[in-house]
Parts: structure tokens; C-alpha cells; sequence
């Protein structure tokens, strides 16, 4: 499909609409833009060519919304333009050129949405403003017969206009005003014409979004024509504001809206019952910038975490019967007041994340979750519950003034006031702290659901950090959590090490100057490993100590005279072997380094036997992801996942062949299609530590692993790589 870009707007472009001027839309399209440059442009686009062939121009004032069509019973052009003088403006074509014939006042706020609707020999304009009000407007021909004689009756005030080209008057009347919502109504959409007998039908219908938080289906009353609320569908509580836009399906049977924070909202109308709606499933996800995404220890569902200020968790959805998996999210163990920038799986339902505050919050799953992760999956419940979940909260909630998620017990639902007490007898009973309502669920829970039943309690916070945190990391047999948060001197860039047993810090590691950017430990818990914004990387030996836990000790680095990469040092990652690992810096270098084989190093010498062990590869683009997966090719060479600053990720494959770094050591095995990377950065990348894909029990899911990845463009993405293709 060849697209066609429309350049001369110098201000960002918020509406377009567009009619076909010819039974074959291909040949002759009119369209409108408006734009914050206070301009609305005509563009007329014939086959593979469009060219601008008009301007309106607007002063100081914008147009919010634009819509086009054709006045009854002809081909001329009507244009409506609605903003922020509180009007209506009509224009119309004539001479090929669009004048303004009427104004129509009536709204008393900005005019957010306006959209035509051709219904027998008449054309309706529904229209829509931060008054809270839908104004319904009727255009039809004027007849150009005597006027009738005055009588008694009341009459709505006509505004006529003339077009000189076909001769013809048209009389312009408001048809109804709707009022109904209770803050800014943002859309107004008609539910689309359908073709019957050969003809075009519209049904007289709207849909309306608005900041409080509903969606309204309105309909004319069959009886006496006034326009009445038919169905009310929306929000109940929460922390997010009102709808931004809505729209029909063809059929005018379901309704999708999103919300001002980017979420979808779907609902569908009962067979049976045509007055009631349900929510259905619906797609969702990160509203900004992805920072962080892990693989939980049985990679069975992934968690993630963003600049939308949420943690989401996002797991295969088995329907029972059928053979498709889907992923959805299922649930929104977090909803902070900071953006979010790190998290790291403790152990199957237990997480600690850092965001732009200088706490550490580690949270653990409710068993209402773990039951309905149970039937969303189709994972039994005994394979879940390794220990007794019977002292698990049911559930969480965020108290009145609170900022922590709070434990919800069986018990704490229980407690209801009763009937014959005074509602309001005291301060805690006009503001109930329990808004977490158990739900057993069979599939994903829609989107006010996600937001307060499925949160996860706090546990523990852990303080200690002078600045905002910014990475995390769990060592594999679940005991210590490493940290770091945002510095610009050394003793800020110090790593914290802290016990997931007592919450206790074990140990603060002070080597880098500025801000440590990501942390991992080896597979078999014996280094730890820390890049830094200062270039260099440090590499942690453990050594047990039975008096107060591990110890550990610097025992390699880099500094102004052994570094190789000459800009920051964004990720990092180990082999599964722990004998090599990789750093990939914004210099575009991508460098792997070892031995760390502790049977062949003794203690004392790691600083000069840990040096490159690959030629520096370089990766095109600023490397800001790499990844390393657990498990090998069929002939023993290792999986490298790089992702890149302009959003692209690439699979590698290395193998030491001899004992000098050789260009040939590294294989260029899948850039992965433009359609399918990310738009903006990679954030981060995680491999599944498992073989095979989550979700599928098929007998080639040995051949399959699976890649998770996050970026800048709000996507968490999910691969599936054949190791045997590789």
C-alpha cells in the first residue's frame, strides 16, 4: 500500500476527515486537516497525486475538529469546523472555493467534535463541547413556496443560506440538545450508515465520550422523537481520567473507547437483552516509555515496567477447548506516583522494583491473583502453590491519603457497617479504605478491573539510596538484591546489597564515579557484574562468610587505560556457563569478556586473565539492550541478543574458535523486520530460561525460545526464536 504524505501544516495536525467526489474513492478525494498553525487546509488528492488547493485561515483561534460532506440532494462540498470561539462554522464550496455561509452559536465552550450524518433527504450534524453538551443540528432544503400563514405554534429559529451555483436555499434549525454527561463530552460519533434494499440507511443513533468517566448511546424516542440516553457503559473509581474518544463497530453491536491515558475500554451487546452491555477483552498496555521487562523464574508469564508510572504482567491466555494462545494482561500489581525505571523477579510471585524516588518497594501476589492466573492459563493450582497459600492475602488495595499497597484479608472484606447504623457516623466510614473486591475470573479482566482488584501487596521498602534508583537485580538463588541509583559523584554510585531473608543491607560496593546502569549477576551466583555511565565496568567476586552473609570484592575492572568502549556502557549480560560476559555501550561496540572460570583462576589474578575475548563487533547504532540466552545453538554457540537505539534488535551468534579474538567468531544470524521492531530505543531485553514457548505444549517446543523485549515506543514484545535456525 502506498501512502502519500501531506506537508504544510507548520503546527502539529489534530483532525482530518475526507469524502470521495466519485463512485471510485481511488480517483477523487476532498480532504480537510485542521492544525494548532490556526488553519484549516483543503487537500484534494486525484490517484497517486494530492496537492494543498485551499486554505482557511483561523487568526488567533484553532479548530478542534473538521468533517465534510455533501449538502442534500446535490454534489457540493459542506465543510464543519468547530473550536475555540464556542461556533459552528459552515462553509461550502462554491467556485472551487469554500466560503463561510453560517455560523451556528449555541455551545458555550470549547467545540471538541463534529461529525456529519446523511439521513434520507436531510443531513444531520451532531456536535459536541466542554459545556458538557451535544447539540443536533438539521439542514434541509428550503421550499421555495409561499409561507404559510403565522399560527400559535412554536416554531425552532431556521438560519437559511443560498448556493449560488445550484440556485438552492437551505434552511439550517437545531434539531436537540442532549444533556447527560457531567464534564467535558470529547466525542460525537454517529453509528455508520449500512446498505439494505439497495440503498443507504443511517441509523439515527450517537455515541458519546466524555471526561466523566461514561460512554452514552443515545437514540431518538420512537414515540415522541425526543432524544433520550439509551445505554450509559464507563469507569467506576480509579485514578485515571474520563474517555477521549469512542466509536461504533459496523453493526452499531459493540463500542470501543479509549481512555485519556491510552487505554482501550470494548463492550458488546447482550443477545438477548439489547439494553445491556458487557465489557469484553480487549488489548492493553504501557501508555509511555518501557524501561524494564523480566521473565518470571518458570517462564510462564512476564512482567514490566514503565514511565507510565505502572507495573504489568502479562501471561498466555488458554481457552479451554480451543488451541489458540494469546497474551493479555491480567493484572497491575503496581500503580506508583513516579515513573518507573527497574524491577527484578524474587523467587514466582514476588517482585522488587525502583522508580524516580530513592525507595525500593518489593511486592509478593494475593491468592486471588494466583487463582485467577490458574484459570487464565490453565496452569493447575497445586503446580502454583508450592507452599501454604492460605495465610496470602486475598487481595490489595491503596488506603485513603495512602501511597502503599495495603493487604487485603478475608477478614477485612467481611466487615460491613450496618444497615440500621448512621452511614455517616464517622470520618473512616465516609471514606472506606476496602475497595478490593475478589473476582473469579475464567479470562482477562477488563481495564477498570486491572486497575483496583488486581494490585499486589507491599511487603517491604527499602531505604538507603540518596537519589533516584535506577537499576535492580536478584541473584538466581533468590537471597540478595543488588541496587543502584542515579549519581554524578562516587559515594552516590555505590551499589547496596541487601538480604531478601531479613531485608537488612549486607553491603555497600563503592567503585564507579557515576551512575550505575545495569547490574547482573552470573548464573551460578559467583560474580557480580556493574556498567556504569563512566565507561568502565566492575566485576564482584562472592566469598561466604558465616559470620554476616556473602562477601563481595572487587576483583576486576576497567579504568582510563583498559577501557574499550568510549561512551556509556548502557547494558550488560552473562553467558550460562558464567565463564563470559558481555557489555554494549552508546559507542556502538558490542564486546564479550572472560575467562571468569573460577577452576582456572585463582584468586589474586582475575585482573589480568579477564580481558576481551571477541573482536569488538560493531552493532550500526548505539547499543542500549543486550541479552544472552541460557540456552546454546545445536552446535554449542551462544545466542546474542543486541537491541539499538533506533529500535531495531539483532540476533548474533559467538564462539571462541581459538585462542586470539577473531572476526569470524561472531555470525550475523536474524535482523529482526522493521514491521516487527521497535519504533523508538530498545530498553531491555530478557531471555526465557526455559526452552519452549509459554503456553504451547506442542513436541517442537524444545527447538523454541522465546525473547522479551521493551522500548521507548511503549511496546513490550514477545519472539519466538528457533535455536535451530540459528
Amino acid at each position: 500500500m502506498k501512502s502519500i504524505p501531506l506537508k504544510g501544516h507548520t503546527e502539529a495536525v489534530f483532525a482530518v476527515d475526507a469524502v470521495c467526489q466519485s463512485d471510485e474513492p481511488d480517483l477523487n478525494l476532498l480532504i480537510a486537516s485542521a492544525a494548532s498553525d490556526s488553519t484549516v487546509r483543503i487537500w484534494s488528492r486525484h490517484g497517486s497525486e494530492a496537492k494543498c488547493i485551499e486554505i482557511l485561515q483561523f487568526g488567533n483561534g484553532f479548530v478542534m475538529d473538521v468533517c465534510l460532506s455533501f449538502l442534500p440532494g446535490s454534489d457540493v462540498p459542506i465543510l464543519a469546523c468547530g473550536g475555540d470561539d464556542c461556533k459552528i462554522s459552515l462553509f461550502i464550496q462554491q467556485n472551487g472555493q469554500f466560503q463561510k455561509s453560517l455560523i451556528l452559536p449555541g455551545h458555550e465552550d470549547w467545540i471538541r467534535g463534529v461529525e456529519w450524518a446523511v439521513c434520507g433527504e436531510d443531513l444531520f450534524l451532531a456536535s459536541c463541547a466542554q459545556d458538557c453538551l451535544i447539540r443536533i443540528w438539521k439542514v434541509c432544503t428550503k421550499s421555495k413556496q409561499l409561507p404559510e400563514t403565522e399560527d400559535d405554534s412554536i416554531k425552532l429559529k431556521e438560519n437559511v443560506f443560498t448556493v449560488k451555483d445550484a440556485d438552492t436555499s437551505y434552511a439550517v434549525s437545531l434539531e436537540s440538545v442532549l444533556a447527560g454527561h457531567e464534564n467535558w463530552v470529547y466525542a460525537v460519533h454517529w453509528q455508520p450508515s449500512f446498505s439494505k434494499d439497495g440503498s443507504m440507511q443511517q441509523p439515527m443513533r450517537i455515541l458519546s465520550a466524555s471526561m466523566d468517566k461514561t460512554v452514552i448511546i443515545w437514540e431518538p424516542d420512537k414515540e415522541s422523537g425526543v432524544w433520550l440516553e439509551q445505554v450509559r457503559v464507563g469507569e467506576v473509581g480509579g485514578n485515571t481520567l474520563g474517555f477521549f474518544d469512542c466509536q461504533f463497530n459496523p453493526d452499531g453491536s459493540m463500542i470501543i473507547a479509549h481512555a485519556f491515558h491510552g487505554a482501550l475500554h470494548l463492550w458488546k451487546q447482550a443477545t438477548v437483552n439489547k439494553k445491556e452491555w458487557t465489557p469484553e477483552v480487549v488489548i492493553s498496555g504501557h501508555f509511555n516509555s518501557v524501561e524494564d521487562v523480566k521473565w518470571d523464574p518458570e517462564g510462564e508469564f512476564i512482567i514490566s515496567v514503565g514511565s507510565d508510572q505502572t507495573t504489568r504482567l502479562f501471561a498466555p491466555w488458554k481457552r479451554k477447548e480451543e488451541t489458540e494462545v494469546t497474551w493479555h494482561e491480567i493484572a497491575r500489581p503496581q500503580v506508583h506516583g513516579y515513573d518507573l525505571r527497574c524491577l527484578a523477579m524474587i523467587g514466582r510471585f514476588e517482585f522488587v522494583s525502583g522508580a524516580d524516588e530513592k525507595v525500593l518497594r518489593v511486592f509478593r501476589a494475593p491468592k486471588n491473583f494466583i487463582e485467577n492466573f490458574s484459570n487464565i492459563t490453565g496452569i493447575p493450582m497445586e503446580k502454583l502453590c508450592s507452599h501454604q497459600s492460605s495465610d496470602l492475602p486475598e487481595g490489595a488495595t491503596v488506603p485513603a491519603l495512602g501511597l502503599s499497597n495495603k493487604a487485603v484479608f478475608e477478614g477485612d472484606m467481611a466487615i460491613q457497617p450496618d444497615e440500621d447504623e448512621e452511614s455517616f457516623n464517622t470520618i473512616s466510614n465516609q471514606y472506606p479504605e476496602i475497595y478490593f473486591q475478589p473476582m473469579i475470573l475464567t479470562e482477562p479482566p477488563p481495564e477498570d478491573h486491572l486497575l483496583q482488584n488486581t494490585l499486589w501487596p507491599e511487603i517491604q521498602k527499602l531505604y538507603g539510596h540518596g537519589y533516584e534508583i535506577f537499576c535492580v537485580a536478584c541473584n538466581n538463588s533468590n537471597a540478595i538484591i543488588a541496587s543502584a541509583c542515579k549519581a554524578s559523584k562516587k559515594e552516590h554510585a555505590a551499589i547496596i546489597l541487601w538480604s531478601t531473608t531479613s531485608w537488612k543491607k549486607l553491603q555497600h560496593l563503592s567503585f564507579h564515579n557515576l551512575t550505575v546502569t545495569q547490574l547482573a549477576f552470573s548464573p551460578d551466583d559467583s560474580f557480580l557484574l556493574a556498567v556504569s555511565r563512566d565507561r568502565n565496568w566492575s566485576l564482584w567476586r562472592k566469598q561466604d562468610s558465616s559470620e554476616s552473609g556473602p562477601i563481595f570484592t572487587c576483583c576486576a575492572y576497567t579504568d582510563k587505560n583498559t577501557a574499550v568502549h568510549s561512551r556509556i556502557i548502557w547494558s550488560c549480560d552473562w553467558t550460562p556457563d558464567s565463564k563470559y560476559f558481555i557489555t554494549g555501550s552508546r559507542d556502538k561496540k558490542v564486546i564479550i569478556w572472560g575467562q571468569c572460570d573460577l577452576s582456572v583462576i585463582t584468586e589474586g589474578n582475575e585482573l589480568d586473565s579477564i580481558k576481551p575475548c571477541s573482536t569488538v563487533l560493531d552493532a550500526g547504532d548505539s547499543v542500549t539492550a543486550v541479552g544472552i540466552s541460557r540456552v546454546l545453538t545445536p552446535d554449542g554457540r551462544y545466542i546474542v541478543a543486541v537491541g539499538l537505539e533506533n529500535g531495531k534488535i539483532i540476533l548474533y551468534t559467538w564462539k571462541q574458535s581459538g585462542k586470539e579474538p577473531a572476526p569470524a567468531d561472531w555470525i550475523t544470524s536474524v535482523e529482526i523486520d522493521n514491521s516487527q521492531s521497535h519504533a523508538l530505543a530498545v530498553k531491555r531485553l530478557c531471555w526465557r530460561h526455559h526452552a519452549g514457548r509459554a503456553g504451547h505444549n506442542d513436541d517442537n517446543s524444545s527447538k523454541w525460545l522465546q525473547l522479551a523485549s521493551c522500548g521507548a515506543d511503549h511496546c513490550v514484545k514477545i519472539f519466538n526464536v528457533n535455536r535451530f535456525a540459528l
